[in-house]
């Protein structure tokens, strides 16, 4: 059976979600919120130690303003009404993606990560803003401007996930099969799950069924 530390999700199909049952995308972000917190208590109960959600990609600033707010007023509404109940569970979070938000909601995020910041149950990592290729960019130029000598150990030092192990699966939902600008270099050897169903409609039993097929698979990691 194999060891799973880390998964990673991109939790995609929530406003085709809302459109096909409530005729609204906010509708759907609503709902999708609703799952994370199922698949949140799903992994403390598989003991996962680190779970990585791609919630606004750097990418989604293309969409409409309207609901680029809606959903950003989601999050506020979820840490101030959310975050004790997840540092009461021993949950740490962790914002990984550039803080470049409202006052209010900036305030909200850098008090969650230190109020929880020495939690140990599970890290959940919380993908913002967040754009691989940027954050290579930006790897690179620190090694560069440090005159560090370029390698694996060194370069991984100065990505947003340092410190924290790959993902040994990475689920996507929403019958789209590509990675998005989502730890390009993280996911080099993790095992990767394309999920049809639309992540509102993503449950407890899909989550386990994906781990158990996770589970049983040979991983050589380039060797034989």
């Amino acid at each position: 059976m194999n060891p799973l530390r880390h998964v990673a999700i991109i939790m995609d199909g929530n406003g085709r979600w809302g459109l096909k049952f409530k005729k609204s995308r906010n509708a759907g972000h609503k709902a999708g919120l609703k799952t994370v917190e199922k698949i949140i208590k799903e992994t403390i109960k598989n003991n996962i130690k680190f779970l990585t959600l791609y919630a606004f990609s750097t990418e989604n600033w293309k969409r409409p303003k309207k609901e680029v707010t809606y959903l950003f007023k989601l999050l506020e509404n979820f840490l101030l009404h959310k975050i004790e109940n997840l540092h009461n569970q021993n949950i740490k979070l962790k914002i990984i993606g550039n803080k470049k938000f409202s006052k209010k909601l900036n305030k909200l995020l850098n008090y969650s990560e230190k109020k929880t910041h020495k939690n140990t149950k599970l890290q959940i990592n919380l993908a913002l803003n967040y754009g691989s290729k940027l954050e290579l960019i930006n790897a690179f130029k620190e090694v560069s401007k440090k005159k560090r000598v370029i390698n694996e150990k060194n370069f991984s030092k100065y990505l947003q996930t340092k410190n924290i192990p790959d993902p040994d699966l990475l689920i996507r939902t929403g019958n789209t099969n590509r990675l998005s600008n989502f730890l390009l270099w993280q996911l080099a050897y993790s095992e990767i799950f394309f999920e049809k169903k639309l992540w509102p409609s993503f449950n407890e039993k899909d989550y386990n069924k994906i781990i158990n097929k996770y589970k049983k698979i040979k991983r050589n990691f380039g060797s034989i």
